[in-house]
């Protein structure tokens, strides 16, 4: 199944910058690996935002929920999912 997914990171202002920092890097790497495992499909900034457009390719609901709540930034995250169809002009 297909989802589109917005991400606004909202970043704490309770940890020091070295812990938020980290958070970061651990976050990347686990967006590569999902990207590299062709479940995080898309993954688009949005200028001028601390936010994201993502397309996800996953089983289920409960997949991508598993998915996005292991984000490290997920605690920090506001995020809105639309599940996607294919539209019946598309080629």
């Amino acid at each position: 199944m297909l989802y589109h997914v917005r991400m606004e990171v909202h970043p704490p202002t309770h940890l020091p910058p070295a812990e938020f920092d980290r958070l970061k890097a651990e976050e990347k790497a686990q967006a590569q690996a999902l990207q590299e495992s062709g479940r995080w499909v898309h993954l688009w900034r949005i200028a001028g935002q601390y936010a994201n457009i993502s397309v996800f390719d996953v089983a289920d609901h409960d997949e991508l929920h598993a998915i996005l709540s292991s984000l490290p930034l997920f605690p920090f995250m506001s995020v809105a999912v639309t599940p996607l169809a294919r539209h019946p002009s598309a080629i």
